[in-house]
This record gives C-alpha cells, sequence and structure tokens, in this order.
C-alpha cells in the first residue's frame, strides 16, 4: 500500500513538475515577446548667440561645407565629399568665388530643403527667424528683422533661394 501511495505521489508529483515546467516556460516566452521598439531619435537643444558679435572663431573649410549641406539639405554630408570639396577649397585661390560656386551648385540639386515663394510671403516675419537661426543660429535683433522684411517686400524678385544664398555668403556665417 506504502508502494501505491509512492508511486501515485511521485506520478503526481512528475505531472505537477511538467505542468511547473510548462508554466514556467509560458511565462518567459510572454516576457521575451515583446514589441522591438524602433529607434528613437532625440534633438539637442542649441544655444543661441546673442549677437554676430560673440562669434569669433573662423570656420575652416570642412566646416564651412559641412554646416552649409546641413543647412540646405537637413541631412549630413558624408566625410568623402567633405574631403572632395575641400580638396576644391584648396585648389582655387579665391575662397569666396569657391564658396559662390559650391553654393550655386548646391541649390542646383533637386533635393535642397526651399520654402516656397508663397510660403515665405505667407508669413515673412517666421521666415526671417528661421533663416536667422538656420544659418547664423541666433534670433535676428529688431532693426535686422524690418531691413529683411523690407528688402524682401520691396524686391518682388527675391525669391527664398536668393535669401539662403546671400545668408550663406555672409561674413556672419563664415564665424562660429
Amino acid at each position: 500500500m506504502q508502494d501505491s501511495n509512492y508511486k501515485q505521489l511521485v506520478e503526481g508529483d512528475s505531472k505537477l513538475g511538467r505542468l511547473a515546467l510548462l508554466a514556467t516556460a509560458t511565462a518567459a516566452a510572454l516576457a521575451s515577446c515583446k514589441k522591438e521598439q524602433e529607434g528613437v531619435f532625440e534633438l539637442n537643444e542649441v544655444e543661441l548667440y546673442d549677437s554676430s558679435a560673440d562669434k569669433v572663431r573662423m570656420k575652416s573649410n570642412e566646416q564651412f561645407v559641412s554646416i552649409l549641406f546641413t543647412n540646405l539639405f537637413q541631412t549630413g554630408i558624408s566625410t568623402d565629399i567633405v574631403f572632395e570639396l575641400n580638396q576644391c577649397f584648396m585648389s582655387i585661390g579665391d575662397q569666396e568665388l569657391a564658396r559662390e560656386v559650391l553654393i550655386s551648385n548646391l541649390f542646383n540639386t533637386s533635393t535642397v530643403q526651399l520654402p516656397t515663394q508663397e510660403e515665405m510671403m505667407a508669413d515673412l516675419d517666421g521666415f526671417i527667424e528661421e533663416t536667422y537661426k538656420r544659418f547664423f543660429v541666433r534670433l535676428p535683433s529688431e532693426g535686422e528683422k524690418t531691413w529683411v522684411k523690407n528688402f524682401i517686400s520691396n524686391n518682388p524678385y527675391m525669391s527664398p533661394e536668393l535669401v539662403y544664398f546671400s545668408f550663406a555668403l555672409s561674413n556672419e556665417y563664415l564665424y562660429y
């Protein structure tokens, strides 16, 4: 009798053991089955300059090319292209002419990120403020905002491309 009780107890324990093992495996599988999260990207906030007087260091050709590309295309540039463009800068004696040619060539691509003429004119104050932040990493003073607003309003052929071109060629854009 004791043997049969022992046999039932052992068989019962092995069934319980298998159930416990199955329950543990199921719990582990459910716990590990999580939806894979897509990459989360965060933007670092950039401190804006108070004025152009705070900018005292001139950008290198590599910095100029990288920052210009990012400002115009809203994406990064490969190091190979930066290297090639720097070689072009080094081979041309007139650096201002080299910058003009580079900027002009970049504007001739179809992927440059420009607002339309209508978008610019619909919110001229916002366009001016965003352009200053994009190119100069600062807000415009009230005098600058008024001057640029009047200049754009009084020149019907002034396009976002020409405004961006002007900002990219300015002396302030050469410094950080």
